[in-house]
């Protein structure tokens, strides 16, 4: 099976309806381009802002069925492309840094937090996430089995270990 990924490198903007806009864009170009699976920039809904307290930073965090995750669920759906969209989550009103993978159905198939957070630095509010996972993607292609890591997670072998052990042929990072 051949898959084609983009892997967005694209530069956030200051609010979260402007990047939504943007990501948008960029799910379409990513489709006109052939592509399979779309995946965004670590926490793209925010731009990895961290430096603003905590009650500024829970007023901006995205829950899995907000407006914003859900129309990235809706334009994998219509545009019928796989998309990784990465967010600043209020989850149990505590912030991670999450992403969520639909299908090219629009199906939820995973959301994954970040597991290595770090203890210094503005990410040092943030909770860690408990696990990693893996899913069974199905693209236009065939399925695939699918897991995910945040940034750091990759700094410690352990987390492709783990991922390969529950039987990921694909990790997006």
């Amino acid at each position: 099976m051949i898959l084609k990924v983009a892997m967005l490198q694209i530069l956030p903007t200051n609010s979260l309806e402007e990047n939504l806009k943007k990501g948008i864009a960029y799910v379409k170009k990513a489709k006109e381009a052939g592509c399979d699976i779309v995946v965004f920039p670590e926490m793209w809904s925010n731009g990895y802002v961290l430096d603003k307290s905590y009650d500024e930073l829970m007023a901006v965090a995205q829950k899995i069925d907000d407006p914003f995750v859900d129309t990235f669920r809706l334009l994998a759906k219509k545009m019928q492309i796989a998309i990784l969209i990465t967010f600043l989550e209020n989850h149990n009103h505590k912030l991670r840094n999450s992403c969520c993978l639909f299908d090219y159905r629009g199906n939820k198939k995973m959301v994954y937090a970040k597991v290595h957070t770090c203890c210094f630095g503005l990410e040092r509010i943030l909770e860690a996430g408990e696990d990693f996972y893996v899913c069974e993607l199905d693209t236009p292609h065939g399925k695939i089995n699918v897991g995910s890591m945040i940034c750091y997670d990759r700094e410690f072998p352990e987390s492709a270990r783990i991922l390969m052990l529950k039987g990921a042929e694909l990790i997006l990072v």
